[in-house]
């Protein structure tokens, strides 16, 4: 056994622990909420949805409740948590409150996707895990996204890393036989990186990106160059063949991220893809400022950004 297989390689205070084996100690424990706890208070019902016994996928859907039926059928949302690949839950109480929220001010049927982590089960799993399960929430196999969803529009989002899942997503829908159509795609903050800083990046998020990457997929050959990491990189998927219709990206003004979000935004701006692109850039703000200050004025304006979106403003 390796003699330095206990060096710490990487640690963020208050989150997690990295260690040159591989393993993870992890000290942001979220608090889970069980679904259908806070239906009536919130006007959203929520359930859980086993979509995989052997894997351990689940899904929790968020249905607004109406004041009136109007026989309309609503956009499907489905949802990629952050966390770095290595943290977090679609159950716990930020992204369960989050969802809530978004669901009932978007008047959309969300999908919200517990999808397996790093390290114990280290990437392609949680793409593989998010494609299965869009692929399910468009199959409307449930009874509330068959009589409550509108197929024909599907949207897909994610904040931090499930950003980055939304475009290896988008990737995937782009030569994928049979792939659902997918109307929107809005990218909160997304996770992507490389091994060199580029223009406006600090060494400290070069660093970052880096370490995560490691953890999540210790085995890529280009390391934080890889194209699931890094789009722009050379090799990388033509961004020209993004499998959506439009897209928003969203990062704040103090994201450690915001300069690879930015440079993502502009190739994909620049490249021949025949959808439209949309860019919003939050001032003041840091990385993932909505989930830890929902209340807040400028979160509460990216909502309503998040909101026209969808609606095809």
């Amino acid at each position: 056994m390796d003699p330095d297989s206990d060096e710490v390689v990487f640690e963020a205070p208050e989150h997690f622990r990295i260690y040159k084996s591989g393993r993870i100690d992890r000290f942001h424990r979220p608090v889970l909420v069980a679904a259908g706890v806070d239906d009536d208070a919130s006007g959203v019902a929520t359930k859980d949805v086993v979509l995989d016994d052997a894997t351990g996928l689940t899904v929790r859907l968020f249905l607004p409740k109406r004041q009136e039926p109007s026989g309309e059928k609503l956009p499907v949302l489905v949802y990629f948590h952050g966390g770095g690949f290595i943290l977090e839950s679609a159950k716990s109480a930020t992204y369960h409150n989050y969802l809530t929220s978004l669901a009932a001010a978007a008047g959309v049927l969300a999908v919200s996707v517990d999808y397996r982590l790093a390290p114990e089960h280290l990437l392609p799993a949680a793409y593989d895990d998010c494609w299965t399960a869009l692929q399910w929430a468009a199959s409307a196999r449930d009874d509330w996204l068959a009589e409550h969803g509108d197929a024909s529009r599907v949207f897909v989002a994610g904040d931090s890393a499930g950003g980055n899942i939304v475009h290896n997503v988008l990737v995937r829908a782009s030569s994928a036989e049979n792939a659902a159509r997918i109307e929107g795609a809005v990218l909160l903050h997304p996770f992507f990186g490389g091994s060199t800083a580029i223009e406006g990046e600090p060494e400290r998020a070069v660093v970052i990106t880096a370490k995560v990457w490691a953890c999540a997929c210790p085995d890529a050959a280009d390391g934080a160059d890889d194209r699931r990491i890094n789009p722009t990189a050379p090799g990388a998927p033509a961004l020209e063949r993004l499998g959506c219709e439009r897209m928003l990206v969203c990062t704040a003004e103090k994201d450690w991220l915001v300069a690879r979000d930015r440079a993502y935004y502009d190739a994909v701006a620049a490249s021949a893809w025949p959808g439209s692109a949309a860019w919003l850039e939050t001032e003041g703000e840091e990385h993932v400022f909505f989930l830890l200050k929902p209340e807040c004025d400028r979160a509460k304006a990216l909502m309503d950004r998040v909101v026209a979106f969808i609606a095809g403003a």
